[in-house]
């Protein structure tokens, strides 16, 4: 009796897993074969040094992606509820926190343009502008005759051009897990000209194009592709105009926010470091296809680890703020410099982080 109900047990085991093979995947996935990752040493060296981070309207928002300071020292900062907050402190420990804007989508990047007007990379909307008043005007929706589906990061030049990505034209900020799967080039990096209202691709054929940050100089800018751990350039001008090239590779971690810090560097954000079982499966099409027929909850989960780092004009690591347990601020999604603090993002906490430079 006992050896029929084994034998019944394992002929639904083998029908379910029949089955589950026969369910379509989602995705056409790539071979991909990653690059060992660098030791973490000489800048890279783990430290302690964001446990000093104070933690802003804790409580009071969620999701804060991207942080950006007007010229009075208020913080702005996109949730996952459509929403865009402004955070006023007082000098005294206390804050205020309301909402500035409603964008009905997922806004992502911010940028204040020289109007004052603050420029809104949302997932789901598009590019955005919206007035001191919290209007929202709708600037560019497609390039080239493609739509965008996450429009990600941006930064605006002083000639008024805006620069931003479109993370993934092929999967929403909902699917992101199904893009690093699929491992394939969705990604652009655009530019939109308010004066004429006209939108161009840069670049295409990016993995995942994240963060946004000009050169001092403006004579380039650097775009994240953050599930190929590297950050490429696009010249603007000089003899290089019009071509692009790698400008970190390799990296430790996944590229997200990048921002200029005002001093000849850039701030990279690393949502997290990387994820050896991850990088082990992405040579294998088979199992990925498999992967992503999965609940969510059973995929690996990014380690909870906070890191950032300062890198040169030159492409050189200058240092790294981390907190490698994440018990302070894990997962960081953008490091924006103002008025002698670099204020932190992330993707679904409660706070907006900010750390005394």
């Amino acid at each position: 009796m006992r050896g029929k109900r084994l034998a019944v047990i394992a002929a639904v085991m083998a029908g379910v897993a029949g089955t589950f093979l026969l369910i379509p995947a989602g995705i056409e996935p790539l071979a991909w074969a990653p690059p060992g990752p660098p030791a973490l040493e000489g800048p890279l060296a783990p430290n302690t040094a964001l446990r000093a981070v104070e933690r802003i309207a804790e409580g009071k928002i969620h999701g804060p992606e991207d942080v950006a300071v007007d010229s009075a020292g208020r913080i702005y900062a996109g949730t996952d509820d459509g929403l865009i907050v402004r955070v006023t402190l007082d000098g005294s420990g206390g804050e205020q926190v309301e909402t500035f804007a409603e964008t009905g989508g997922r806004p992502l990047g911010l940028h204040f343009d020289a109007a004052g007007r603050l420029i809104v990379a949302d997932a789901a909307r598009g590019l955005l502008a919206v007035d001191d008043a919290g209007r929202v005007e709708p600037l560019a929706t497609e390039a080239g005759g493609v739509r965008f589906r996450l429009a990600d990061d941006l930064d605006v030049a002083s000639d008024g051009r805006i620069y931003f990505s479109d993370a993934s034209w092929r999967f929403g900020h909902e699917n992101l897990l199904d893009d690093l799967l699929e491992a394939r080039p969705h990604g652009r990096l655009l530019r939109h000209d308010p004066a004429t209202g006209t939108t161009e691709v840069l670049l295409d054929d990016l993995y995942f194009a994240n963060g946004i940050a000009l050169s001092s100089g403006e004579d380039y800018v650097l775009v994240n592709e953050t599930y190929r751990y590297r950050v490429r350039r696009y010249w603007l001008s000089g003899p290089r105009a019009g071509t692009d090239e790698i400008f970190l590779d390799n990296l430790p971690g996944f590229p997200d926010g990048v921002s200029s810090s005002g001093r000849g560097t850039f701030w990279l954000a690393l949502y997290t470091v990387r994820n050896p079982t991850m990088d082990r499966l992405h040579p294998h099409v088979w199992i990925k296809r498999q992967m992503s027929k999965l609940p969510r909850f059973i995929l690996p989960k990014p380690q909870s680890y906070g890191i950032v780092l300062e890198v040169g004009e030159d492409a050189s690591v200058r240092r790294s703020l981390q907190d490698p347990t994440g018990e302070r601020v894990p997962q960081i999604t953008s490091a924006e410099e103002a008025g002698g603090f670099l204020f932190l993002g992330n993707l679904d906490r409660r706070w907006i982080g900010r750390f005394a430079l």
